[in-house]
């Protein structure tokens, strides 16, 4: 598949997260620095960035548009080709991203963002079921810790692990930055 039939997908960096209380900074640093390479690598390539914001407009205030948070995470720089604001766990639902998709002939995905299980996950999922090819970045996403109603908490290292495991071979190929952008070439000079 070409890369000009491709688009990285950063999901939800956004401000509004530090402001949950299970925010944690451990993991920050290495995720920050594998989501900046993906970026920049794909607008090497002249993949389109397209990044998507979660906003919820009733009564969270930390996701809710008029909060001051719906904003690209401080330690990310990003020119986004496109950008889309989404009500569901999908990036693919309520956004207008699967018109953009269509239009723009895309036909795969490089999944990257916040929360590793949750819109990156169900995302990739959706996307996997609407027919599109999916590279999922595992290192480009990041999560936080947590407890089962039995008490047992699930570390970072955990939940990544399971989602891997869910979505390897079924829905998604799973890929480090350099993996993907390797798979895809650059964008010769015109």
């Amino acid at each position: 598949m070409s890369h000009a039939d491709t688009a990285l997908l950063v999901i939800d960096v956004q401000e509004s997260f530090r402001q949950r209380p299970y925010w944690q900074t451990d993991d920050l640093p290495a995720f920050t620095n594998r989501l900046q390479a993906l970026i920049d690598g794909a607008k090497v390539r002249g993949i389109p960035v397209v990044q998507i914001f979660h906003v919820e407009s009733d009564g969270d205030e930390h996701f809710g548009p008029k909060s001051g948070y719906v904003r690209t995470l401080e330690e990310i720089t990003l020119e986004a080709d496109a950008v889309f604001h989404k009500p569901r766990h999908s990036a693919l639902v309520g956004s207008g991203l699967d018109v953009w998709l269509v239009e723009n002939g895309i036909r795969k995905l490089i999944v990257s963002g916040i929360r590793t299980e949750q819109c990156c996950e169900t995302t990739t999922r959706h996307a996997s079921d609407l027919g599109y090819a999916v590279d999922y970045i595992t290192e480009a996403t990041l999560t936080f810790p947590m407890t089962h109603a039995s008490g047992t908490v699930f570390s970072v290292e955990d939940i990544k692990k399971h989602t891997e495991l869910v979505l390897s071979g079924r829905f998604a190929r799973i890929a480090t930055v350099e993996d993907t952008l390797a798979s895809t070439a650059l964008r010769s000079a015109a």
